[in-house]
């Protein structure tokens, strides 16, 4: 995993040139906003837990076949796995937020999530909603006014949107 600066430096050495002026303008404009970054994963980090309950509550009364008898959420115990997956698939967002990179988003939770699921039978479509609805609650919380760094927040939370995209799209 490399965060945005050493991505750039990294590509920038690889083919034996300086960094260009439109890089190093990305990377200023990154750290103008870090306080804005900052904020949005310090929200949806204390925010974390409802967020996952809110979602899979939300996912459930739309798909209740998933928690009636011989749904993939049926039995405490497939529910407590649908409900920590939701939470690890968050918790690498909030990596990707701080660190600017998608790279240990996909290195360390996505890579081969999708064919675990098949394995499993659990229906991606399904998770895919359940990420959506945590998308959906964390810009809410991220684009709330209230004690947060002051300005437009409309990158950031692009973003953001982007990695919730990316997760989803990998395993539906």
């Amino acid at each position: 995993m490399f965060d945005a600066f050493t991505r750039v430096v990294s590509q920038a050495d690889a083919r034996g040139e300086f960094l260009s002026t439109s890089q190093i303008d990305a990377l200023s404009a990154m750290v103008a906003e870090s306080n804005k970054r900052m904020d949005s994963v310090n929200r949806i980090t204390s925010n974390a837990s409802s967020i996952v309950a809110d979602a899979a509550r939300a996912l459930f009364a739309e798909q209740p076949q998933l928690i009636n008898p011989g749904g993939n959420a049926y039995t405490s115990r497939r529910m407590a796995a649908c409900l920590r997956d939701m939470e690890i698939i968050l918790r690498y967002i909030t990596y990707s937020i701080f660190s600017g990179d998608a790279s240990i988003l996909e290195d360390r939770c996505l890579n081969g999530l999708r064919e675990t699921y098949l394995a499993l039978g659990t229906p991606g479509s399904s998770v895919a909603t359940g990420v959506q609805k945590m998308k959906d609650a964390s810009l809410a919380i991220v684009n709330d006014p209230t004690g947060i760094t002051s300005g437009d927040c409309a990158a950031i939370a692009a973003e953001i949107a982007g990695y919730f995209d990316r997760a989803a799209a990998s395993v539906a």
